[in-house]
Parts: C-alpha cells; structure tokens; sequence
C-alpha cells in the first residue's frame, strides 16, 4: 500500500508537467509570509549531513526525526553531526543556527537554500520545527512516503534554491475533535496529529465529554468511563432521514485511559502541538448524569448517555455537589493536560430544570441573580476561579457572554471561542476578552463540501475549498485595539456523521489545508488562484501519507434546460482552476480515461444518467461515478404548464421547474428542485398538440419528519382543448407511509388516449398521520418532476 502511495506521488508530479504549464517549484501550503525564488538546486545525497549546534537537544530530537524521515523514504543514510558551521565547511550541509533575530518570533524561521548549502536559523525549537515542514514541502512529495521505491523512476531528491522568511499571522492556529459522538482510537489521533504538524497548526482542541460520550479516564469518578461512556445504540442515517427513528441496536463505547492521554499530549508536544480538553458544563451532560444522577437537578431520575443527536434538557445543576464533582474532575483534567487553555463548554445549555428546580430558583435570589441565564454566568465564573487559582485559563463557546449584566460579569481572564457566527467574537473583543474565532459557516469542517446528494453524509449546510480559503479571522469592525484580542481560528470537526477515520479524513482535508493558510499567511499573501496552483502538488503530499481526502476541487458541475423540441441539454462545467480534462458516460456507467471527452453540451433525448470525472490521461482526478445526474425526458418535458394552485413561498416553482428535465436532490437537510404545496396540488401541463398518452409519473417528496406526506389520492384527467377534462384515472396512494425519506416516483398508467393537455390533482392527507414523528400537524406536499408517457 505505501509503495502505492509512493508511486502515486510521482504520478501526481508527472502530471503537473503534462498541464501545459511550468510546474511552480515553490508549492508550500501554507505560504510562507516571504519567500524570494533563486536559480539551482539543493541535492540530496549520500554525501548530504545534517548539522546542528551542541547542547541543543530539542533542536537535535527535530532534525534526528527530519534525517530520519528521508533516509527512510529515499534509501540514503544520511548523517546528523553536532558542530558548529564554519565558511571552510564541506558543502552538500543542511546547517540549523540558532538565530537572535526577535523579529522571526518563537514560530518564525529562515531559510537560505543554494546548491551548496542550506542554513536554517531559529530563535527556537517550534521554529525550526516549522522550518523542517517547509523542507519537506521544497522536496518532492513522496519525501513523505515510506518506504523508499526500489528500481527507476524514482524521484531527484532536491530543494529548490531560494531564500524564506516566515513565520505565522496567529498565535493559536487549531483543529478540534469531537469523540463523543464517536470515538477514534489513539493511533488516528496520532495520525491527525502529524496532519496537523505538517500544516504547521499548534493546538489541538479534543471534545473528550459530551451528552452521546464521556470519553476521558477519571480516577475518582469510575462511573464515567464505567457507564458514561457507553450508549445503548446509535440513531441510523440523518437526524430526519427516517420517521419513525431508526437505530441500530448495537452498544457503542470507548474512553482513553489516563495513560493514554499521557501519550497523545507527549506526541503532540513533540510536534509543538498544544492539546486543549474539553469537560462540557453546564450542559451537554447527559452522559455524566448517567453515571452520577445526583448532580442533576432531578436526583431521583435515571438518565443514559443520549443515543441520537441535539441538544437536551437534563444539564449539570448548579448546587455544591456539582461544583465540588467538577473541581474534582478538573483537578485530573489539569495534571493530565500542562497547556495553558481548559475547554469548559458552556454551549447549548437549556434552562428548563433550572426553571422548574426550587433549589436554582433560591439561588437565583440569594445571588441577586436576573434569570437563568446570570444563573449560567454565575456557573462558569464559579468554574473559571476555581481554574484560574490552578495557573490556568478557561476557554469557552460565545454562549459563555450569555449572562452579563451590571451583577454579574464573565470573568475578564476567560476566553470566547466564537462559532454562532462573528457576533460573539466581536463582542467579546470588545469587552477585552481574547477570542478565537471558529464560526460554522467558514470553520465547520462537519458540512458538506459539494453537492449533498453526491457527498458522504454531513451535518448540513455547504462549505466548499474555496469559502474556507475566503475566511478573515480578524473582523473589520474591530478597532487596532480590540483586533489585538483575535487569537486566531479553528476548524471544527463534529463527528455525529462521522463515525469512521477515512470518513473523518475525507472532511478535514483539503479544507484544513486552506484554513491553515487563513492562519498562518499574511493577509495581503492570500490569492485562491495561486493556493489552487499549489494544491494538486499538496495533494499528492497527501496521497504519500495514504490520506482519504476529498477531491471535490476536481468535480465537475453540471446544469441542464429543456430544449425547444422537448429534449435536455446538460453543460458541464470544470474548475477553470483545476488541472485535467472532463470526460462522461451517459449510459449510467463510471467514466474512465477511454469515456468521451467533454467539448460541448450534451443533447438528451431519452432518460438516463450521466456521470463525469475529470481525468489527466487516464488518470481520474476526481472521485470516480461521483458526480452523476439523472435526467428524465418524456412528453412533458420543456412545456408550460398552469398551476391551479399556488405553491408556498419557500420552495416556489421556478421557471417550469417540474417539467426541465432534472430530478430533484435530498443531499442533506435540503430539498433541491422541489415544488412545495400546503395544500392540494392542481396543474395542467400543455403538450403544444393532441398526441397519444397513457400514463403520468410525478415525483413526491416522502420527508414525513418535516410534515411532507405523500397524497391520499391522484387524479389524472385529459382534454384536448384545456376546458373540458375527462377522467382517465383515480388512484388512492399511501399517505401515511413512513420510513427512510425519499423521493417517491408514483406511476400512474391508464388505458391509450389522445389529449393536448394533461391534468394532475393530488389529494392532500391534511394532517400528517398517526405513528409518524409530528402526527396532526399541517401536512405539505412536495413534486419534484412529471413526466408523461
């Protein structure tokens, strides 16, 4: 397998000299802050030696482990020497000095490559640490890879000569994940771990307790890992993918032992990486209140970690026992973890049991409280002493601001971590807090990053490469002032979708790569055009490490309108910023280097499906069957219809959306190309002339969890002049099935007739039925396309 890797690397690097295009010999992600290209190359060879000052051991552990790598990969054995350089040196020397210039900061560094030499200088250990990812990234990709490829065709082990100057725009550039939801083994943590390094991010923020999971070994509390940290099962597919809820059975589990977080946070600090747990509180507790009931607001209640997603009811109560169990929890938390940040939470906390407890109700007054949400502030000021008068700091989600008043203010030490958009970071900026700014619609790395009906399942929402790439973490609204507070971003990884590591991998990456750059690369340096040049270099940095990354940077888009004579023409459209060319199938069958290339819209005159890749030779460079739409072309395809009844606001029609051709989507949370009715559905589809007809298919939506029912009954009617109708069916349907969501393709023949126009009545049920997840609520209908045999 890694000898595949290997080869793939090189593929990747052939290909870039087949784009019709230099090849850039500089494709550093992220870019450094100044880099000044030079003639010549640096060789590696057996002749090559390492050579690093004494008495610096953290400097030799990094260099040891630089040598180490490529000695493994290419077959050399090359030498790490202690010394000093002196200009009568030998050349063929990589020669680490420790650097007095404050202006590179504790994470810069410099680096001087000719064809001779190269000097890398530091102030300290995390910068030439930096410095040894970007050498790795000046060699070919496969550097990364393992073992070294035997025969020919390997790779000229060289860095380009030049002259970098760099170090990072942010003090905190992270990556979070959640194990709650699902747990990942300590050997993938690792592996995320290098990944992050290798983008130069240093805090890693691991959301070890949640409602579904209490993933971290508390000795004084062994009911934690003993009960909370296993659930009874699992929900199956999306929150509302089936209605009733489905879940599958099985008991799921998992907690790292003390030992073993000792182990993450040694690895992570030897790549200069900070680990900052998570404890949540006050909510997001349930898990903790199985273990231990007494710390709830409702002792006597028996409570289970939750098996489904969302937020919940059942939080931390705030009396002294609570207090004193989280003080306890802490306190191991704290001689587990030595980094500055301690995650405490405070998100999504109802206040419902404070509301209905005597006891919060008395508090509230003693304090001179408001309401629940000052009682909240007082929770987390109450946490924050207690972490403060251990040296440490608290760090916690925007919900943390929730509270203040002129009783009760968060604690001027506390840190916000910003992700219900920018507004909680700029307030807190303002206030003086320091920020780190994580909000979902740039940072949530859990969201769909291409078309939803084509991508693994994920929370919801779209955040594609490049609006990742787009992020400012520093508000323009903030003064110079208030803008010294932004810390820097992260990308945050919500695992309720995501419940394998390749799955993991697939959403982190490339979009982590893009958000590394947000936070490492002057703002000024930052161009989408130029990081996407670099990007099929990185990612065949990637391919050598064997890393699941998504490709959708090399899909393809495709749209379609009906044609005048009632066919569908389907334009593709390739990333004008990818390498490689679009090639298609449009019998259903996956395309490969031998399919039809792509050079002008695609004519359809019967359904079916096309599916297209983008390929460099035969080499596919997107996911293979990937982005695939079927389309349907009947008699009713391209022409006007009337809508006797109007449809709601939210899904209108657009345009004679029902009869263009394309099927619509349930990717995600989202309806594509539906129509949506509150009530009965009345259309009349005009065929331009009387012709024979004996059938109708429609497409109803199935999503009973959001009130979308199927009809009770369908009524076909024909007519040649559009006035006078006559019956040509009446079928009831089942209105009241329930099941996975889905759109529902009903055929409706009926005997040989000629007719111009075509009408279709479908019946509301009213109310949706019993035994489904709303039952009485208002029940909508939802087409997404007609045909008509």
């Amino acid at each position: 397998m890694r000898t595949v890797s290997f080869l793939l690397a090189l593929l990747w690097v052939a290909l870039l000299n087949c784009i019709g295009q230099t090849p850039n010999r500089y494709t550093l992600v992220p870019r450094p802050a100044q880099l000044e290209p030079r003639p010549g190359e640096f060789v590696l060879g057996p002749g090559t030696t390492f050579l690093v000052p004494a008495g610096l051991p953290a400097l030799k552990t990094v260099v040891d482990s630089f040598a180490s790598q490529i000695n493994r990969s290419t077959g050399l054995s090359m030498a790490v020497q202690t010394g000093t350089a002196s200009p009568a040196a030998g050349t063929n020397q990589l020669v680490f000095i420790t650097s007095r210039d404050t202006t590179l900061g504790s994470e810069g560094y410099r680096i001087d490559a000719t064809d001779s030499r190269i000097t890398v200088e530091a102030t300290a250990t995390n910068g030439f640490f930096y410095a040894v990812q970007t050498l790795y990234q000046l060699l070919p990709p496969a550097i990364l890879g393992k073992p070294a490829v035997a025969g020919t065709g390997k790779p000229a082990w060289t860095i380009p000569a030049c002259r970098i100057q760099d170090r990072p725009r942010y003090v905190y550039r992270g990556l979070h994940l959640d194990v709650s939801r699902h747990f990942f083994s300590v050997p993938f943590i690792k592996r995320y771990l290098d990944l992050m390094a290798l983008h130069k991010f240093n805090t890693f923020h691991w959301h070890l307790t949640d409602d579904q999971g209490w993933r971290i070994e508390i000795k004084k509390y062994p009911k934690l890992t003993q009960v909370g940290a296993q659930r009874r099962e699992t929900i199956v597919g999306h929150y509302d993918d089936y209605d009733p809820q489905v879940f599958d059975g099985q008991p799921y589990g998992g907690f790292y032992t003390q030992d073993q977080v000792r182990e993450v946070v040694r690895y992570a600090a030897a790549r200069h990486i900070t680990v900052v747990p998570e404890i949540e509180l006050p909510g997001h507790a349930l898990a903790a209140l199985a273990a231990y009931p007494e710390l709830s607001c409702n002792p006597s209640s028996t409570y289970q970690p939750a098996t489904k997603w969302g937020v919940f009811t059942d939080v931390f109560c705030p009396t002294e026992t609570t207090f004193g169990f989280l003080q306890d929890v802490l306190t191991e938390v704290m001689s587990l973890f030595p980094g500055k940040y301690i995650h405490i939470g405070g998100d999504e906390c109802p206040k419902d049991a404070w509301r209905k407890s005597t006891f919060c109700q008395q508090l509230i007054k003693r304090e001179g409280l408001k309401n629940e949400h000052e009682l909240q502030l007082y929770f987390i000021n109450r946490i924050d002493k207690f972490v403060t008068a251990k040296g440490r700091r608290i760090i916690g989600w925007d919900e943390i601001l929730e509270g203040n008043g002129p009783t009760t203010r968060l604690s001027p030490k506390a840190t916000v971590m910003s992700w219900r958009g920018t507004k909680g970071g700029i307030q807190a900026a303002r206030q003086q807090h320091d920020v780190v700014m994580t909000p979902g619609k740039f940072c949530y790395l859990d969201h769909y990053q291409g078309d939803p009906a084509l991508e693994p399942t994920g929370f919801g929402d779209l955040l594609p490469l490049s609006l990742v790439y787009s992020y400012n973490p520093t508000p323009t609204e903030l003064s110079p002032a208030e803008a010294t507070h932004i810390l820097g971003a992260q990308g945050n990884v919500w695992t309720e979708y995501i419940d394998t590591p390749e799955q993991a991998e697939y959403m982190v990456w490339p979009r982590a790569a893009a958000l590394a750059e947000v936070v490492w690369t002057p703002l000024a340096l930052k161009d989408y055009t130029d990081f996407s040049r670099r990007l099929p270099t990185h990612l065949a940095r990637l391919s050598s490490l064997n890393v699941n990354y998504a490709r959708t940077f090399f899909d393809a888009t495709l749209s379609a309108q009906p044609t005048s004579d009632g066919k569908v023409q389907v334009t593709l459209t390739k990333n004008p910023l990818a390498p490689g060319e679009l090639r298609y199938t449009v019998d259903g069958s996956i395309p490969s280097g031998e399919s039809s290339r792509y050079e002008q819209p695609l004519v359809l005159d019967q359904s079916t499906t096309v599916r297209t890749a983008t390929f460099q030779g035969s080499q596919p460079l997107s996911q293979l069957a990937k982005v695939q739409t079927e389309f349907l072309v009947s008699k009713a395809t391209g022409k006007p219809y009337t809508l006797v009844s109007a449809p709601t606001t939210g899904r209108p029609d657009r345009n004679y959306s029902l009869t263009n051709g394309v099927v619509g989507g349930m990717g995600g949370y989202e309806l594509a190309n539906v129509v949506s009715f509150a009530n009965d559905i009345n259309l009349i589809i005009d065929l331009g002339t009387s012709q024979p007809v004996e059938g109708v298919r429609v497409g109803f939506v199935k999503y009973t969890a959001k009130n979308m029912c199927l009809p009770r009954q369908v009524e076909i009617a024909v007519s040649d002049d559009g006035k006078t109708f006559r019956p040509a069916l009446t079928t009831k349907t089942n209105a009241a099935e329930g099941g996975k969501r889905a759109i529902v393709r009903l055929p409706f023949d009926f005997p040989p007739t000629t007719a111009r126009y075509v009408r279709i009545i479908a019946r509301t049920v009213g109310t949706v039925p019993a035994g489904l997840r709303n039952p009485g609520k208002a029940a909508q209908m939802a087409v997404d396309e007609i045909e008509v045999r």
